[in-house]
């Protein structure tokens, strides 16, 4: 099963609220909002002597990492523990897959202990599709990222991050830099951005890392980045993704650096205003210069804060979606 076989609807009720979360395609913009909005009550609870709320007490949040990541699992981590929910972190390369147990025996023991939730990343699209259609009504599935598809959170903390700086995005003008053609982010990110009414979206990059049918998802493609990047409100910046490159698609990372790396020179075409964001993880000298990754506009690290509470306002919609409540 790919992600393209599934109907975005498994992801809700019946009564239009969040089940699962797997993808931001096919979901609506108030739903959007709601997750923008129930993620601000929660970003102060980071400021907190005491960083829980008793929304998920009594639950167990399953982390499934196939592939590697430190970012997003930790921050989902501390997103259910913030949660009060109880997190089981699984060493997939010293589990029972490995020793020749299938998929889903593995899923079914999991649900055997009374888990909650699962949080999905995987290096084949659609597989946060396939466990959610294989596990019982009471769990919920969240895609942590799979394959080139799709990372919704990070999409949504993306848009958390916009809104928080430029408090909307009906007149935004907003670039997207970089390996678009192996990024499951800029797929996420241009959905959301489509949907919550960005004024033009652009991506930037050489022919080599764009996908030929991307002007399909409504934006503007440019591969020379001072076009491209002129008067953007927002950039965002994305890494090299070697380890999904099939063949040599650049000559080097200086040359790509030096053609769509961005520094402060090549930022001064941009709003006056404007802020450069990056998912991570960042190669500095690469996609983006030191001094621009730690500089004025750079709102990086407050990506990575928000993404906790984003996380936690998914998790508990999701949760409560399975109850047939509100959020709780």
């Amino acid at each position: 099963m790919t992600a393209e076989d599934t109907s975005p609807d498994v992801q809700l009720t019946d009564d239009h609220r969040l089940r699962h979360f797997l993808s931001i395609d096919g979901l609506n913009r108030p739903l959007l909002e709601e997750i923008l909005d129930t993620a601000a009550s929660f970003v102060e609870v980071g400021d907190r002597s005491i960083k829980k709320v008793p929304l998920l007490r009594g639950k167990t949040v399953v982390n499934l990492f196939f592939e590697p990541s430190t970012r997003t699992r930790t921050t989902f981590e501390l997103a259910a523990q913030r949660l009060s929910a109880d997190v089981l972190n699984i060493d997939i390369a010293r589990s029972a897959t490995s020793k020749g147990e299938s998929l889903m025996d593995m899923l079914w023991n999991l649900e055997a202990m009374a888990s909650d939730m699962f949080v999905v990343r995987h290096s084949d699209s659609g597989a946060p599709y396939f466990i959610a259609s294989q596990v019982t009504p009471n769990v919920a599935v969240i895609n942590a990222g799979d394959g080139r598809h799709a990372h919704p959170t990070q999409a949504m903390l993306d848009m958390y991050t916009i809104r928080h700086y430029k408090g909307g995005f009906e007149n935004l003008r907003v670039a997207i830099v970089g390996d678009i053609l192996h990024s499951r982010v800029a797929r996420s990110q241009i959905h959301a951005l489509r949907i919550l009414g960005a004024s033009e979206i652009r991506v930037i990059g050489p022919r080599t890392l764009l996908p030929v049918d991307i002007e399909g998802l409504g934006v503007q493609v440019y591969t020379d980045l001072e076009q491209g990047l002129r008067d953007a409100d927002v950039v965002i910046a994305l890494r090299l993704q070697k380890e999904r490159m099939d063949s040599a698609l650049l000559p080097s990372e200086s040359e790509f650096f030096r053609l769509y790396g961005l520094d402060e020179h090549r930022l001064r075409v941009c709003h006056p205003d404007a802020i450069v964001m990056h998912p991570g993880p960042i190669n500095r000298g690469v996609e983006i210069a030191p001094e621009v990754a730690d500089g004025e506009r750079s709102v990086i690290l407050h990506q990575v804060t928000f993404g906790i509470a984003v996380r936690m306002a998914v998790m508990s919609m999701c949760i409560s979606g399975q109850e047939g409540g509100g959020v709780l």
